[in-house]
């Protein structure tokens, strides 16, 4: 019964996705609609868009792609998971040059490592606000222990 409704819902995307394409492939006549001042409004406004939103994407497309090794070290608890973060932000000085290192590092396991320390995984944390939070929480709490009480004995 459900491999009946998969393949409903799979024909039904199909065709959805095949009248979207025949829509788009349908030529149509190209006339244009605004004129004088109002084309050029809109080709200023197209040129600023260009001009400021695509560098902009582009640089957070490129910041995200080269922190990536450094999240792939993480999520693998690589023990050298920090000498990896370096390697990306010295990647980002560098133009990316150094970013296939990083991808390879994070993915390969260290030869030694295992026979020197006993493990092959490491314990990499980056503190976060709730970590500072319950440090903040376990110094209150330290400071509460260690207040004199005052004891008066009349």
């Amino acid at each position: 019964m459900d491999i009946l409704k998969l393949y409903k819902a799979r024909k039904r995307i199909g065709s959805v996705v095949s009248f979207f394409l025949l829509v788009l492939l349908v030529p149509y006549s190209a006339e244009a609609h605004a004129e004088g001042e109002a084309m050029d409004k809109i080709a200023d406004v197209i040129s600023w868009v260009a001009l400021i939103v695509g560098p902009v994407i582009g640089i957070v497309v490129f910041l995200l792609i080269h922190i990536l090794p450094e999240k792939i070290a993480e999520k693998k608890n690589h023990p050298q998971a920090h000498a990896i973060k370096i390697l990306c932000l010295l990647s980002l000085v560098f133009g990316g040059l150094l970013w296939p290192l990083a991808w390879l590092w994070a993915y390969s396991k260290p030869v030694f490592y295992k026979m020197a320390y006993g493990t092959d995984k490491g314990e990499y944390h980056e503190p976060t606000f709730k970590d500072f939070k319950g440090e903040a929480a376990a110094e209150k709490n330290i400071a509460v222990e260690q207040k004199p009480v005052d004891q008066k004995t009349s």
